[in-house]
């Protein structure tokens, strides 16, 4: 069965050393439903009082679990920065490549995605608005916090550590978790918007591989900050236009 994983999962690198430390996947493990639900439950309250608005809202979030992150997986940062230094290239050329193979994947989903529903994703459609209101911030968020927060915790947290017993079981845990992470607060709202889990599939599986074959976690945060650069710009670029 292991020889057939290939196909859909790319062969295992030699030795997986990106791995938290214990003591640092208990403290991502115990952030996780903080970012979750905890952290939006106390900011969606501020915000509903008034107190503050939605772009601080969502920096508020990424906020706190960027400065989290930073304090409790600072170490692995560090011992991962070592093989960024070791292997630019390879680093660079898996970025690019899986840019490239996240486009061509966007393209078909833009195609299924516009016979059958209509409007754009929900979740792009809310970062444009926030960006639209603060952009400065908000590109800051988006581009810098959510990426470091987000492979923390999908990638070194969920695959990293259920890799270590089951690697098929690491991809489909964090791709789906990654996927549904974007999507689930709107498709709760309307149902048709469960078809946006199909685009965000394509880029979690790519933030996994990239992590995998690197064995590094730059690189997956990397990848993820040039994605939502890019998105972020042509995105606010196109409501410009309209």
């Amino acid at each position: 069965m292991e020889n057939k994983a290939p196909n859909l999962i790319p062969k295992a690198p030699v030795e997986f050393t990106s791995r938290l430390s214990r003591g640092e996947a208990w403290a991502v493990g115990i952030y996780l439903p903080l970012h979750l639900i905890v952290l939006p439950t106390l900011f969606g309250f501020l915000l509903l009082q008034q107190r503050i608005g939605e772009s601080s809202a969502n920096m508020g979030i990424y906020l706190v679990g960027f400065v989290y992150m930073l304090f409790f997986t600072r170490r692995f940062l560090r011992r991962d920065f070592d093989a960024l230094c070791d292997r630019p290239w390879q680093i660079i050329a898996e970025i690019v490549g899986s840019y490239g193979v996240m486009l061509c994947c966007n393209m078909m989903f833009s195609l299924l995605a516009g016979a059958l529903v209509a409007g754009e994703n929900p979740n792009n459609q809310s970062v444009v608005a926030l960006a639209a209101d603060n952009y400065g911030p908000v590109a800051a968020m988006a581009i810098y916090m959510a990426p470091v927060v987000e492979e923390l915790l999908f990638r070194a947290g969920i695959f990293g550590v259920l890799r270590r017993y089951n690697r098929i079981a690491a991809y489909v845990v964090s791709v789906l978790g990654f996927s549904l992470y974007h999507v689930l607060g709107y498709a709760l709202q309307d149902p048709i918007y469960w078809i946006y889990v199909l685009q965000y599939i394509p880029v979690s599986y790519l933030l996994c591989r990239c992590y995998e074959s690197s064995n590094c976690i730059w690189s997956s945060i990397f990848f993820h900050m040039l994605v939502n650069g890019i998105s972020i710009k042509v995105l606010s670029m196109a409501q410009q236009l309209l």
